[in-house]
């Protein structure tokens, strides 16, 4: 199949791709969001204070759970901006930008210029992507580290040059290290069917990608020592509540089959049709095209009446998300990681219809980008974001611009509308509605009120709560710019407090419990608090809000028992 349109002008395409760049961008100004992305930024800012690139802690105790790469990277970050919101997203920005230019320069080995084109601003604007970028974990990086080798790999594929299989291998270590073995499924499969489906199976048998292998697995080494120094010379401490735990194990087994098979220390349930219903919203405004365009290339296939350009796209996409589908352990942005495969897919799509079907298209990708403009015009009216005319008129100055500039039915149009539609989304999400719901963040508020205060804002704070804590606890840890301590036992509560008054952030519920065992407390402050990564209509609902809110209080001790 051959394209059916000429390339986007270059003024227009880098006009979009700005757009496509801010729009991600504005991820940058909303607050870390809990609990994973607070977490994960406690952890990297422990790591830039005390300098131990080796050890991982979290809540006090050691950490076990994913590799070091990003920590090694956003600690960096911190090291070089200071300890703040911009110095841990920024990075995870960069690299999800690299995996914008990889999916271009991949997409141009094999296809043309439009589809390169097109690829780029489809991943620049699908929905989880942009909201990973807001929400920062791992995904951010493995996007790049995940379509990175497999452009390298190709490229030597294609004959070329042999620092091109050394970036790969590099590539797929630094991905090793940021999410562990099964990286290599959305990296090898593709290439696998690729080689099977054109008839260069005999590429499997070639030394070269087995020395990759090796090579990547060499750049891996520094996570492996790392795992070997905290875990396996130390077998006294108390892991999972067991002693006796590999790190080394746990990365290249536990970890990953474990949480596959349900059997490892983190379970979950898994569903078979989880991700079926999940990419219909995550790859919003392109998850009608991509399931379109996955079900004619496997038709094709099967009847052979046509071939792909290449089939790496298909192969990585499948087989990761036929992996995931059947894990145990599954949560949305899983297959985020594979979106570049899924945006050169639909735009191959795309741009080889007939100028008919191409007008139908955009005539309902519009209808559905209209409908994310009524849904967040109705969820600004329910929720009443602190700036309501402002994001009132953000909302009308897009729409405005977007209908004005993009009126016909054409590629460019379809393109044009769908980057406005997330522009408007993401606007309004990262510019008036998170920072609306920021302030239900507890701990964030509480570190606010500390750090506003010269008295207080050196004094240490223990954070007092149950044996794993989680919850508001971490953005306070992060945000504060005092001290804090994880307390878990009465003794060391008093001992801390004897040498000098402490502050104490907790729930209400352990706050009652230390008046009900003797301490001294005096209360500081009180901090609403909501799950905001789980959002529920009574927390939208401006009415009903305060029904959904718990309460967290920010004391003061000083030791004394009544």
């Amino acid at each position: 199949m051959i394209d059916q349109y000429s390339p986007l002008d270059d003024r227009w395409f880098y006009a979009l791709v700005f757009a496509g760049v801010f729009l991600n961008a504005t991820g940058l100004f909303p607050p870390i969001l809990e609990p994973d992305g607070a977490l994960y930024a406690c952890i990297a800012k422990t790591m830039a204070q005390t300098g131990d690139f080796v050890n991982l802690y979290a809540v006090g105790r050691d950490w076990l759970d994913k590799p070091h790469f990003p920590f090694w990277v956003s600690a960096g970050s911190y090291l070089l901006f200071g300890i703040n919101t911009f110095a841990y997203k920024f990075p995870a920005l960069l690299f999800f930008l690299g995996s914008v230019i990889y999916t271009y320069r991949f997409a141009r080995l094999t296809y043309s210029k439009l589809t390169a084109q097109v690829a780029a601003l489809v991943l620049l604007t699908a929905f989880h992507g942009v909201l990973s970028n807001s929400d920062v974990r791992a995904e951010p990086y493995l996007i790049m580290l995940i379509i990175g080798p497999v452009y390298h790999f190709y490229h030597v594929f294609r004959g070329g040059k042999f620092y091109h299989l050394v970036l790969g291998a590099l590539l797929t270590g630094c991905a090793l290290m940021t999410k562990g073995l099964f990286v290599i499924v959305p990296i090898g499969a593709g290439l696998g069917l690729h080689w099977l489906l054109t008839g260069n199976w005999k590429e499997l048998l070639k030394f070269r990608w087995y020395f990759a292998v090796i090579l990547s697995f060499a750049f891996t080494l520094p996570e492996i020592y790392c795992l070997y120094e905290q875990f396996d010379l130390h077998p006294e401490k108390v892991i999972f509540d067991n002693t006796g735990v590999s790190g080394i194990r746990f990365f290249f087994w536990d970890s990953q089959f474990g949480r596959f098979f349900n059997t490892g220390p983190i379970k979950g349930a898994g569903d078979k049709f989880f991700f079926v219903h999940t990419l219909l919203w995550a790859f919003l405004p392109w998850s009608l095209p991509l399931y379109v365009s996955v079900g004619k290339a496997l038709v094709a296939i099967v009847k052979r009446n046509h071939f792909l350009p290449e089939y790496i796209s298909l192969g990585s996409g499948l087989a990761t998300f036929v992996l995931f589908s059947l894990s145990g352990f599954q949560l949305p942005h899983y297959m985020n990681i594979v979106f570049p495969f899924f945006a050169v897919l639909t735009a191959h799509y795309l741009v080889t219809i007939s100028e008919k079907s191409l007008r139908q298209w955009t005539i309902a990708q519009s209808v559905i980008g209209g409908l994310l403009v009524v849904l967040i015009v109705a969820v600004l009216v329910i929720v009443q974001p602190v700036h309501l005319g402002m994001a009132v008129s953000w909302v009308m100055l897009i729409v405005f611009a977007t209908i004005s500039l993009f009126r016909q039915n054409t590629l460019l149009s379809l393109m044009g509308r769908m980057v406005g539609a997330m522009l408007l989304l993401a606007g309004v999400l990262n510019l008036f509605l998170y920072p609306t719901f920021m302030n239900y963040e507890a701990g964030l508020a509480a570190a606010r009120f500390v750090n506003e205060q010269p008295q207080r804002v050196n004094r240490p704070t223990a954070l007092y709560g149950s044996t794993t804590f989680g919850e508001s606890s971490w953005s306070y840890e992060f945000y504060v710019k005092g001290p804090t301590q994880y307390i878990r036992s009465d003794s060391v509560l008093r001992q801390l407090s004897s040498q000098r008054p402490i502050q104490i952030f907790t729930t209400t519920v352990y706050a009652d419990s230390l008046v009900n065992r003797g301490f001294a407390v005096r209360s500081l402050a009180a901090f609403p608090y909501f799950h905001i990564s789980q959002l529920t209509y009574d927390f939208l609902n401006y009415n009903t809000r305060s029904k959904t809110l718990k309460p967290y209080v920010l004391l003061e001790l000083d030791g004394k028992i009544k």
